[in-house]
């Protein structure tokens, strides 16, 4: 079975700089139906206005991964790391004993729109660490690319976590399958076009969850842009 979370159903919050979507309880957006799917606990959708950002802020014990859909987005933290992501490019941050950082529109003209993604690690207390990783298109197209593991596989970026992070990129007519294994949960977060899931269609900022084993097709008649996670 699949359970869909429709995009308007999230919780919305409009600012004078930020437009932002939870698909789960965040901040002062509070669901008990909606507290994350398995070590799945944030998926963000933000829109950050020119020259504006979230200033220094401290977290611990979370792996916190960003993915740019459009614009650029300035990172510097605590460890000394600064640097500009970009569409294509994956960051992760293991914020492990404690770790402040800051996150800004890197342009002064265009706004910068993301997915900030929380997964809760499966060790605690680790020391705090930073990677980015550039994932071109050709790798995510017409196939689920393996952006983040908990043993690097494959190239991907390594989480202190029990999840995989896929993305893949279709044109119309194009299809992926990916099997959800045995006493594990897949979330699809859809991030641009439309997509059909076992019969269903999701539009962008659409999230569907399931865990029942098997195959999972997922197709487009258009163009689509979506991650999947592969979860225990």
């Amino acid at each position: 079975m699949l359970t869909v979370r429709r995009a308007l159903e999230r919780g919305h919050f409009r600012y004078d700089w930020l437009d932002t979507y939870h698909s789960f309880s965040f901040s002062d957006y509070y669901d008990p139906a909606h507290m994350g799917f398995r070590a799945l606990r944030v998926i963000n959708e933000d829109r950050i206005s020119p020259g504006s950002g979230f200033g220094m802020h401290p977290h611990r014990d979370m792996e916190i991964i960003t993915y740019v859909l459009e614009g650029a987005l300035e990172h510097r933290d605590s460890m000394g790391n600064g640097s500009v992501i970009r569409p294509g490019e994956v960051q992760q941050m293991s914020a492990g004993t404690g770790v402040r950082h800051s996150e800004y529109n890197a342009s002064k003209t265009d706004p910068v729109h993301l997915l900030q993604i929380w997964v809760v690690p499966n060790v605690l207390g680790v020391p705090p660490s930073y990677a980015q990783k550039e994932f071109g298109i050709e790798s995510r197209r017409s196939k689920l690319c393996l952006l983040a593991s908990p043993d690097g596989q494959g190239g991907s970026i390594k989480i202190h976590a029990d999840a995989r992070l896929y993305a893949t990129h279709l044109e119309r007519g194009e299809r992926v399958e990916h099997l959800v294994r045995p006493d594990s949960g897949t979330w699809i977060q859809v991030a641009k076009g439309k997509l059909q899931v076992a019969g269903t269609e999701l539009a962008p900022g659409d999230g569907a969850s399931t865990s029942d084993a098997g195959s999972l097709m997922l197709e487009t008649d258009e163009s689509a842009e979506l991650l999947l996670f592969d979860l225990a």
